[in-house]
């Protein structure tokens, strides 16, 4: 025979007390109440590696799964197409709200009027384009210094190959 406080002690752990008859519905409850405390035991949900990672590699990128990441040049097109809309949506909400203020404007006068300072931005901007095209495909101006007496020899080698054997011959001029 058990003592008293043995049964209560394994009834308070959620233990079936041995010759006691339990009810089916409280049987039940007592395992989902095991099965909640389960759940809720402190585990770890993650790990932090803090190792420090190398500098310098030899493993290629992967290809990572899903949408692949966009170039420095389409977003920049991206960027352009939304300050371009954005741009004319101010523009046309301007030209509408003049003319509803206006009650009697001619929408020819204000299409110039909101039209004009676009066009030249976009001249502008185009202009701008082009000289830094321009800028970058120019020649890179190189300098050198020497100390002493320098000799430039400026002939140019002309090769030649020809015949089924080889044969080579440098003209310099």
């Amino acid at each position: 025979m058990q003592l008293p406080e043995q049964s209560q002690q394994q009834a308070q752990a959620g233990q079936p007390t041995p010759g006691w008859h339990l009810d089916p519905i409280k049987e039940q409850a007592r395992q989902v109440a095991a099965a909640v405390d389960a759940v809720y035991v402190e585990k770890p949900t993650s790990y932090r590696d803090d190792t420090p990672l190398p500098i310098i590699g030899d493993t290629p990128p992967v290809q990572q799964p899903g949408r692949p990441a966009m170039s420095s040049r389409a977003t920049d097109a991206s960027v352009l197409m939304l300050a371009a809309g954005g741009t004319s949506f101010l523009v046309c909400g301007g030209a509408a709200l003049v003319m509803w203020a206006s009650e009697s404007a001619d929408p020819v006068v204000c299409g110039i009027v909101f039209g004009a300072p676009t066009a030249l931005i976009l001249a502008i901007g185009r202009l701008v384009g082009r000289v830094k095209a321009t800028v970058e495909a120019a020649p890179a101006p190189v300098h050198h210094h020497y100390n002493g007496p320098v000799t430039q020899d400026s002939r140019s080698i002309t090769t030649t190959t020809r015949g089924v054997i080889a044969n080579t011959r440098n003209q310099t001029r």
